[in-house]
Formats: C-alpha cells, sequence, structure tokens
C-alpha cells in the first residue's frame, strides 16, 4: 500500500510587518468612519506559508511522504525553488498565470494588535486542480482552501476510496449546514480547533458527540490546555508539550495535523500519534515563521522520548 499523503490546501507568502507603536495612537475612536492612515513600518519580513505548504514541510520533515495539491500564480517561482531544494514535488501544483499566490500581510504593532489583508489569489481555482491526478495515496487531507476547491476534492476523494481528513480551519465560516454536513458524511477523519468545533455544532446543529460517531476520528486542539481525541466512543486527552519558547502560533495546527498524518500512515495507536502532533505544535511555537523549525528525525525522536517516556 502506498504511503502516500496528499495535502490539499493554500500555498501562500506571508508578509510581517511590525509598527513600533500602538494602534490607538493614531486611530481616533470617533473617526473610524473615515479611517485614512499610514503606518511606518520599519522592519518587514516575509515568510513561506499557507496550509499546505505548512503540513507538507512538517510531514516532509518527520520523513513522510507529502504531495501538495494546490494552485500558485504567475510569482510561484521563489516558493517552488524553495520546495525542489525541501525534496517535495511540485508535479501537482496548478499554475494560473493570470493570477498571483495567495497572500496575507500582516501589521502588527508593540501589543501583538494586528491589521491583516488577506488576497486569496489563485487559491481561488484549487477547483481546477482534480486531484485524482494526483494518483493512489494512503490519507489525504483537506486544508482550508477555495471553497469550490474543497467540495470538489472531498468528493473525489470519497468516490476513489481514499480516507481522507477535514480540516475546515478558517474557512469554516464560508460553508453551510448542508455542505458541512456533507463533508462530515464523507470525512474519516475531522480535525478543529476549540472555536472551530463550536462553529461546527452551532452550523450543523449536531453536539459534539454526533460528529465524533460519524467519523472514525474527531480532533479538537485546545491550545495550551493540550487535545482531545474521539473515536469509537472513547476520548483520547493528549497532552499538550512545554514550549522552549512562545514566538510566533502561526503554523502550530499546521504542525499538529502533519503530526496526525504521520502517525496515521504509520499505523500507531492514537495516544502515539496525539502526542507526536502535540509535540510538533510545541517545536514550532518555539520559532517565528510557520517553515523555519529545522530536526532530523532523530532529534524529533529524542524529543518525543523526553517529553512522554518512550520512543515511538
Amino acid at each position: 500500500m502506498t504511503q502516500t499523503n496528499l495535502i490539499c490546501g493554500s500555498l501562500a507568502i506571508d508578509t510581517i510587518l511590525t509598527f513600533p507603536n500602538r494602534f490607538d495612537s493614531i486611530l481616533l475612536a470617533d473617526q473610524l468612519h473615515k479611517v485614512n492612515v499610514s503606518f511606518l513600518a520599519p522592519t518587514m519580513r516575509t515568510e513561506f506559508g499557507g496550509c499546505a505548504g505548512n503540513i507538507a514541510y512538517n510531514l516532509h520533515m518527520l520523513g513522510g511522504d507529502a504531495r501538495i495539491v494546490g494552485v500558485m500564480g504567475q510569482d510561484h517561482g521563489a516558493y517552488f525553488e524553495r520546495l525542489h531544494k525541501l525534496g517535495l514535488s511540485t508535479d501537482n501544483i496548478l499554475i494560473k498565470h493570470e493570477a498571483y499566490n495567495a497572500q496575507c500581510f500582516v501589521t502588527a504593532d508593540v501589543d501583538n494588535n494586528q491589521i491583516n489583508a488577506f488576497h486569496p489569489g489563485a487559491m481561488s481555482f484549487a477547483h481546477e486542480n482534480d486531484i485524482a491526478k494526483a494518483g493512489p495515496a494512503r490519507v489525504a487531507i483537506i486544508s482550508p482552501d477555495g471553497h469550490l476547491g474543497m467540495q470538489r476534492h472531498a468528493a473525489t476523494l470519497h468516490a476513489s476510496g481514499i480516507p481522507f481528513m477535514f480540516d475546515p480551519g478558517q474557512q469554516l465560516p464560508m460553508f453551510n449546514a448542508d455542505e458541512l454536513l456533507d463533508f462530515i458524511a464523507k470525512a474519516t477523519y475531522i480535525a478543529t480547533n476549540d472555536y472551530e468545533i463550536e462553529l461546527l455544532m452551532d452550523r450543523t446543529g449536531l453536539t459534539l458527540p454526533q460528529i465524533a460517531e460519524r467519523v472514525e476520528a474527531l480532533i479538537v486542539t485546545r491550545g495550551e490546555k493540550g487535545s482531545e481525541i474521539y473515536t469509537k466512543g472513547q476520548r483520547i486527552e493528549i497532552p499538550a508539550v512545554a514550549a522552549e519558547a512562545v514566538l510566533d502560533p502561526t503554523g502550530c495546527g499546521d504542525a499538529y495535523r502533519a503530526g496526525l498524518l504521520f502517525g496515521i500512515t504509520q499505523g500507531w495507536s492514537w495516544e502515539t500519534t496525539g502526542r507526536l502532533a502535540s509535540l510538533l505544535g510545541a517545536i514550532k511555537i518555539a520559532h517565528k515563521g510557520a517553515q523555519n523549525h529545522v530536526l532530523t528525525t532523530a532529534q524529533i525522536a529524542d524529543r518525543f522520548e523526553a517529553a512522554f517516556g518512550y520512543r515511538y
């Protein structure tokens, strides 16, 4: 059986600017109806990101076989060069030359308040990238991507018998109740954070146990409180791993999901799978950017043993 993981989702460039003051030093509460301001940002950095890129990066670092299914624009060159250097295939990334890459522009002040602008760009054409062309896989994940693309990928994976994880993330509000119920009916696994599961229940009218009984496993992350895996009528608590530093939460959820995919592919218990996922989230949060942490498989195994007292 193939050990390939299909990673469906966004590929994006994040541009982070820092305003060395507080936004309220310029923004006037009684004048917000006619805002025309400029924030001087003397420091700026760009980061490779997007859910599919982040998940594939972490899965590859674990030694897993990640195949990205996504869409990029005319400015894809630098990201493609990075993926090639990492050894990640770009064969199933569609290029839309009339569009730009998905991009997020983040301006943060000294209190870490943020004003963001997100341009979906090429991500909006995800439905044009036929996942069937990516070939067979042990498991897939549908992470945040173009609205129609997520639906088409779910239908294709379900029809082909490839189990997949539904990870709606920030795209969850884009779907109505019937669409979400359809995802739940087709998915093998569902992964959300604590806010998303509440929204998913509200939108669908289902309780958490009712969602859990419709899939093989429902995973809910709760930040520093750890995470929970609901499977076969059981609730498995996964402890959080203490991070060496808390620098940047961007991409922590994606790192966690890479751990889930790796454990599923290896046939591990949910206890071990969840603990690896938790460790990866802790490793990531100690680094700025979503793809700047670098460890060998041996180092990750050592960190796992130190955290949990056994080797996987």
